[in-house]
């Protein structure tokens, strides 16, 4: 991600209803190993990651523009997911968002809601020349892949990747009134 893109609007802490999503902090490393090991969660992201690299992992995801941590207002320390920008991801270069939420905390549309409000502070706070936000998930996930078609993105391309086929959603910037 560039950090000179970002520099303006970074560090942020962006407030939903139920949600903070804030930048990721050394203290939330339980939490994020836990996102980067847990079998269910990485289910559809290429299995967990080896314990060889979690070192790596935990040495440059704290602090990292653009990675948000997702807690409950009433219980901020405690960290339900993951949302982030790149903002320059290998699609055309256009913004993307992922996430990952804890098995615990599905089905309660935290996801939902965390990522629509990063959706909006990107195309609000981080500098592109398209102005669309993208997404991809495996075309076997069905429930990140109906989290995003609620929230307005279309799916505009299939492929294989890493032995799976993959689909790519996008969604354009609302007009302005």
């Amino acid at each position: 991600m560039s950090s000179s893109s970002l520099a303006a609007s970074w560090p942020c802490v962006l407030r939903t209803p139920r949600l903070v999503l804030r930048p990721a902090e050394a203290v939330d490393a339980p939490a994020f190993t836990r996102l980067w090991t847990d079998a269910e969660v990485r289910r559809y992201l290429g299995g967990p990651v080896a314990q060889d690299r979690l070192g790596a992992y935990r040495r440059h995801f704290a602090g990292r523009p653009g990675l948000f941590a997702v807690a409950a207002r009433d219980r901020e320390a405690a960290v339900l997911g993951s949302v982030t920008i790149d903002t320059v991801s290998r699609f055309a270069g256009r913004r993307e968002v992922s996430y990952s939420f804890l098995p615990e905390h599905w089905g309660h549309g935290y996801a939902r809601e965390a990522v629509a409000a990063a959706i909006d502070w990107a195309f609000e706070h981080v500098p592109s020349d398209d102005p669309s936000v993208v997404a991809v998930t495996q075309e076997a996930n069905l429930r990140s892949r109906r989290l995003l078609e609620a929230l307005g993105m279309r799916l505009v391309e299939t492929f294989v990747e890493w032995d799976a086929p993959q689909t790519l959603y996008t969604v354009r910037r609302p007009a302005a009134v």
